[in-house]
């Protein structure tokens, strides 16, 4: 394992110091930051959230326990039903009678789809958790026009081929669908209809301009780079914004994160990447817009992030044989360690850093696959790691994000060369005056004493504070041991005067509420 080299003054303790100011403010706290993504993929629909035959079924064949669990969890919008699954997805093959559905082989993850679960299940599932519909639409095998008779069969409330199908379906009210993804991962080879970006930027304008016809509230997401990776990257969200720039509202981004071999260092300064995809993007698109002499932003949708183990699948559980077509396969089950969960949380932190221009942020995904929430057929559902920085951020934050300033001791790494130790962002409610701090601290086998200073603040009393860590970082929790890590209170903040204090465990996550006092 490599340890950090560290920069600091003296072999005491390494400290951190930043300020909380209620007037350094980045943005607001958009709820969508907290979205979500089901895709049909694996065990995530069909033993995930549908599973008629368990005892905790309801009356609809959805898991009331994974019910709970997403509630808890906070998500308010959730894209659908792809990812890589929707560019070979005929829409009209989910709606209607289920004994009518036909069985469908799904391409990208070399699987049968039972079309059992569709729109209108899906969207009565939503209703139960208490999110919003994010819809992808097809523009891998599909265009322009199969977008607009999804938009008319969602959106319009009656009186058309379409509409009347819906009604007559038995959905009389529309779905009322306002966010929508214009296909997904174009820029990548492994997508069924992967394109250039000039022949992407085509499409997705022209199906933007048709689909703002029909209905012009919706918000639109154009396709950006697969990750800040790729060879294409920055090009292609050129390429792609030159064809769109007037008629989009968001250009995506996706990132997952591993950690390679023994280089835990750079693994837990993930963020740093993260940092560095969303300003390369905007810098990107305000280039276009100013080219454009436009007084247009495109703001970022964030519609796929996590911690993916994809070497495993790619070595390991990647289905290829000609007659192998199961139905919800175990696929991208991956088991999160505390290290795991801690560069979640760091991840978060990033997307409240730039909410300025993070408009909406979906984790991929929510149960099963890549999840933080995890089944077994007929059995239990358990919180992994990853769960608690998302749920604890989700209930905490709220208001405007507000930039921190942290002064922090620094170590090196592999990838991303000197890196904070510590890194974090606040939160600010005024009209509750309620407040919460987010915080990391990447170092491996030492706590960091934090000061915040708060004098900008009025009165402050701490409400709750807690902490993510274990002395084994590679501690998960497993079917056989459901509760092996969870959050722990973090009796060390306190308030002195005009200082907030806290220590940092050793590779660790905090979530610190607070409130001040009513003028």
């Amino acid at each position: 394992m490599t340890q950090p080299i560290i920069t600091r003054e003296s072999d005491r303790m390494p400290s951190a110091h930043l300020s909380i100011n209620p007037h350094s403010v980045i943005g607001p706290v958009r709820r969508k930051l907290f979205g979500g993504f089901v895709e049909h993929l694996g065990r995530h629909v069909y033993d995930g959230i549908y599973e008629p035959q368990h005892p905790a079924a309801d009356a609809d064949g959805f898991r009331s326990d994974v019910i709970e669990l997403v509630k808890e969890l906070g998500v308010d919008a959730i894209r659908y039903p792809g990812g890589n699954f929707v560019s070979g997805f005929r829409w009209e093959d989910s709606v209607g009678p289920r004994e009518n559905r036909p069985r469908r082989l799904d391409l990208a993850w070399h699987s049968t789809e039972t079309n059992e679960v569709g729109l209108h299940e899906f969207a009565s599932w939503l209703e139960k958790v208490g999110s919003e519909l994010m819809l992808a639409v097809n523009l891998g095998t599909r265009g322009t026009q199969e977008a607009l008779d999804l938009l008319e069969y969602a959106n319009i409330r009656e009186g058309t081929a379409l509409s009347d199908q819906r009604v007559t379906n038995g959905r009389e009210e529309p779905f009322d669908v306002r966010m929508w993804c214009l296909g997904n991962e174009m820029d990548g080879p492994w997508q069924i209809g992967h394109r250039s970006a000039d022949d992407y930027g085509r499409i997705a304008a022209r199906t933007a301009k048709a689909m703002r016809q029909l209905d012009p509230r919706i918000q639109l997401v154009v396709c950006g780079s697969s990750s800040a990776h790729m060879p294409t990257f920055g090009e292609w969200e050129r390429t792609v914004l030159q064809h769109t720039y007037d008629d989009v509202d968001l250009i995506s981004c996706h990132a997952y994160y591993e950690q390679t071999g023994d280089d835990v260092g750079s693994f837990l300064a993930s963020a740093v990447d993260m940092d560095g995809f969303i300003d390369a993007v905007v810098a990107t698109a305000d280039h276009v817009g100013a080219a454009r002499k436009s007084a247009r932003k495109i703001d970022i949708s964030f519609d796929e992030w996590n911690i993916w183990y994809n070497s495993r699948f790619e070595n390991v559980d990647k289905i290829t044989g000609i007659d192998e077509w199961p139905v919800a396969p175990r696929l991208l089950e991956d088991a999160y360690s505390v290290a795991d969960a801690v560069v979640f949380g760091s991840l978060m932190i990033s997307l409240i850093k730039h909410s300025d221009r993070v408009a909406s942020a979906s984790l991929a995904q929510l149960v099963n696959v890549i999840a933080p929430i995890m089944t077994e057929p007929g059995g239990p559902a358990w919180r992994q790691t990853t769960f608690y920085p998302f749920a604890l951020t989700s209930r905490l934050a709220r208001g405007q994000a507000l930039r921190v300033a942290i002064e922090s001791p620094t170590y090196e790494t592999a990838a991303y060369g000197t890196v904070p130790l510590v890194d974090g962002v606040a939160t600010f409610d005024e009209e509750t005056g309620t407040g919460a701090l987010f915080l990391v601290n990447r170092h491996q086998s030492e706590s960091i004493d934090v000061e915040a200073g708060i004098e900008m603040l009025r009165e402050v009393r701490i409400l709750e504070s807690h902490s993510l860590h274990d002395p084994d970082i590679n501690a998960k929790n497993v079917l056989e041991d459901r509760e092996r890590v969870r959050p722990k209170a973090n009796s060390s903040a306190t308030v002195n005067g005009a200082l907030l204090t806290v220590t940092l465990p050793a590779v660790s996550w905090t979530a610190i509420a607070f409130e001040v006092a009513k003028p």
